[in-house]
This record gives structure tokens, C-alpha cells and sequence, in this order.
């Protein structure tokens, strides 16, 4: 056995638990100050040494760096938790978490096993919705991450930390239970050595179990990859697409008790959680002209398949059969498009395209592209001029040929 990887993990954990003392909370503290005081990290390492030891000042600048990068998604909350990078990578947004946990525990369900716990974020938003949890992970620094950030956050006394190989416990699954828990929650890790596994049978667990847990435990939840194929999702199991400020966040596949449609497209939008969602797939919108405005769906929506659904509602058309631009003579309204006055169609043409802008006195573009290989960027850098003027450039196809549309002349 390569004893290695196993000595790493247990001095991993002996760290953790230093910085959960008294004297690691002060060495974190004071690692936080120099990190906001943007002292670099050897300077910050030497006085750290000196003056809380060697022993505690690599490990408090490592979490405390950590904890920079997780204040913007966790707020003051982040200044209590740990975190390893790994973790905090595989870590979900706190609100979409309680939104999770609400969704689940609706039916009734009080016990939940959160199979691959990372850092315990989902344990405690679940024990915070009021639902005992079997917090289970294979990994030792896992546990004692959940153990650690369950007593920081003052629920412990509703987590047990156990370990435990998901793949087994999905396996031993029966009657509607898993490890003794009457709901799941499922986050398979997607990375592995720092790069992204896009193959679901290649996560951990592998797509086996996801599949085997959604077929096994009817009260469930799997959060899985953005870019999960369509078919990958088994019948009568809700798929769920989330966006947040117009990226998507996660991928969500509900468990039969707990799915109440086909497919479901949230935006979120100033703290408020739209909803779209269809029973069956609605099809293709319809491809048309392009008419006075273009409409740019949100992620969600066209990874949910509902894309069609805004069509109807707007009364737009696609501008192609394969892109996910619509287009209609009316701005909309909402929170599934945005909206792009159009003021010219042509060919794309360089030459002709810079032509265009330099007589309309435009300086400062943006540029957006969908079914082009064209970089952002670069375009964006050659069409810049010395205007006042500002527009948005949108290249893509219309009816198979590629174009630019002058979008918001100003």
C-alpha cells in the first residue's frame, strides 16, 4: 500500500484539528488580517511563524486563504468554516442549499443521509431545515472538516459524521431507505487531480450509483453536471437546471417522491427564484427572421430544453433551427431573456463590420457569439474604435450563414 497519500491525510486532519483550538483560531485570525492587508505570502508566512509558531502558520495561511475565496459566496458565515481547496470547489452556494434541503424534507422526511459530505455544507443546511443527518464520506478529511464545520455552525447535536463508501450503502439500499435514512443527498465528486471528469461514469461515485440511489430511494436528490446529457436521466425522475446571475450553478436530479415534473429551469434573480417547467418535452421553437429584438435565453432555460416555452410566451422565433437565439419585434419582460435592440443584419464581414461601426461613430463593442468560432476578445479588440459611440456585436448563424447583428447602438 502507498503509504504516502494515507500519512498526507492524517497530517491533514492533525492540522484541522490544531486550528479548531483556541491557539489555531488566533493563528487564523491573524492569517485573515494579513491576508485583507494583501501582505505577500512569504512575508506573511515569516511573521505568521514568529508569532504563532511554525507549526500553525502554514496551515492558518492555507484555510485562511480559503476563507478569502469563500466570503463571497458564504459571507460572515465563511470566517467560522473550513475549508480545503477541493472542498470549497465541490461547496454549493448556502441559500441553494436550504432551497434543497426545504424541497426535500417537504414530504415529511426527518433523517437524511448526505452520501459524500466534502465539507458538510449540504449537512448543515439540512440539519438547519430540521432534519437529523448521517453525515458519510470515505475520506478522512472530509469527516473532520463536517465534524469541525457542523460545531462552528451549532449543529452538531443533529449530525453524526460516519465513514462510509456510498457506493456500498447505495448498494445495501432497501425499502425506500439508505443507512437507516428515509432521504438522500448525493454530490459525486466531478474532479479528480485537478481536472474535470466530464464522463459520468467516471465520477465518484460512478453515474451506476446515481442511478441505482434514484431508483432505490425515492426521496433523493443528486446533484450532477451542468452538461449532463438528456438522456442520461431515468424516467419519472425530475431534472432541474439552476442559474444564478446568468451561470449556471448546479444540476439537480430529484427522486420520484420528490419530482413533480419533467424538466425545471430556476433563475435567480436579485435573491428571487423563478421557476419554468414543462411536464413533457415541448420541441423546437420555431426558426423566423430576425425582427427588431434578439433575445439571449438564460442557461438554465436552454439546458432544460424549455427554450420553447419563452418562444411561445414572447411570440419569438429562432434565428436558426440550431442556436438558441429567439427573436420577435418586442423587448421582453422577465427573467428568461435578455434583450438586445437589433439596429443592423449583415454578413459577417470584417471589413465590412468595422466599415459599419466607424460610420456610426461606435469606439467600445462587446461582443457575443453563439454557433461561431470566433473569439470574443480578439474581435471585440479589432472592431475598436475611436468613437463615443458603444454597441453590442452578435455573431452567430441565421438561417445557416454566418452574421453579425448591431445590437444597442448608442
Amino acid at each position: 500500500m502507498d503509504r504516502e497519500p494515507e500519512e498526507q491525510t492524517a497530517e491533514t486532519v492533525r492540522q484541522l484539528r490544531a486550528l479548531a483550538t483556541p491557539e489555531g483560531a488566533a493563528a487564523l485570525s491573524r492569517a485573515s488580517v494579513l491576508l485583507d492587508e494583501r501582505v505577500d505570502a512569504v512575508a506573511a508566512l515569516t511573521r505568521l511563524r514568529a508569532e504563532v509558531g511554525a507549526d500553525l502558520a502554514g496551515p492558518a495561511w492555507g484555510i485562511a486563504r480559503q476563507r478569502q475565496r469563500a466570503r463571497a459566496t458564504f459571507g460572515a458565515d465563511a470566517d467560522r468554516l473550513l475549508f480545503t481547496s477541493d472542498a470549497l470547489e465541490q461547496a454549493g452556494r448556502p441559500e441553494l442549499a436550504a432551497r434543497r434541503a426545504a424541497r426535500l424534507l417537504a414530504g415529511g422526511a426527518d433523517s437524511v443521509a448526505d452520501l459524500g459530505c466534502a465539507a458538510g455544507t449540504d449537512t448543515i443546511a439540512l440539519a438547519r431545515a430540521g432534519a437529523r443527518v448521517l453525515a458519510v464520506d470515505v475520506d478522512p478529511v472530509a469527516r473532520e472538516l463536517t465534524a469541525l464545520n457542523v460545531e462552528a455552525m451549532g449543529v452538531a447535536d443533529d449530525v453524526w459524521v460516519v465513514a462510509g463508501d456510498a457506493v456500498e450503502l447505495v448498494a445495501a439500499a432497501r425499502g425506500g431507505e439508505v443507512a437507516g435514512c428515509g432521504a438522500a443527498v448525493l454530490d459525486p465528486a466531478r474532479r479528480a487531480g485537478g481536472r474535470r471528469q466530464l464522463d459520468p461514469d467516471h465520477w465518484s461515485p460512478p453515474w451506476s450509483t446515481v442511478a441505482q440511489l434514484l431508483d432505490r430511494m425515492p426521496t433523493s436528490v443528486v446533484k450532477v453536471a451542468p452538461g449532463l446529457d438528456h438522456d442520461r436521466v431515468p424516467d419519472g425522475v425530475e431534472a432541474e437546471w439552476v442559474s444564478v446571475g446568468g451561470s449556471i450553478v448546479e444540476a439537480l436530479l430529484w427522486g420520484r417522491a420528490v419530482s413533480s415534473t419533467w424538466r425545471r429551469a430556476t433563475v435567480v434573480r436579485d435573491g428571487a427564484a423563478h421557476e419554468l417547467t414543462a411536464d413533457a418535452d415541448p420541441g423546437p421553437a420555431a426558426p423566423g427572421p430576425v425582427r427588431g429584438w434578439l433575445h439571449e435565453p438564460d442557461p438554465a432555460v436552454i439546458r432544460s430544453g424549455l427554450v420553447s416555452l419563452v418562444a411561445a410566451d414572447l411570440g419569438a422565433t429562432l434565428v436558426d433551427p440550431t442556436i438558441a437565439y429567439l427573436t420577435s419585434d418586442a423587448p421582453a419582460d422577465g427573467p428568461w431573456v435578455r434583450s438586445y435592440r437589433v439596429d443592423e443584419v449583415l454578413p459577417f464581414n470584417l471589413k465590412k463590420l468595422k466599415a459599419l461601426l466607424r460610420s456610426r461613430g461606435v469606439g467600445r463593442v462587446v461582443v457575443k457569439k453563439r454557433g461561431s468560432a470566433i473569439e470574443p476578445e480578439t474581435l471585440a479588440r479589432q472592431l475598436r474604435g475611436d468613437g463615443s459611440g458603444t454597441a453590442t456585436v452578435v455573431v452567430t448563424r441565421v438561417a445557416g450563414a454566418p452574421t453579425a447583428l448591431v445590437c444597442d447602438l448608442t
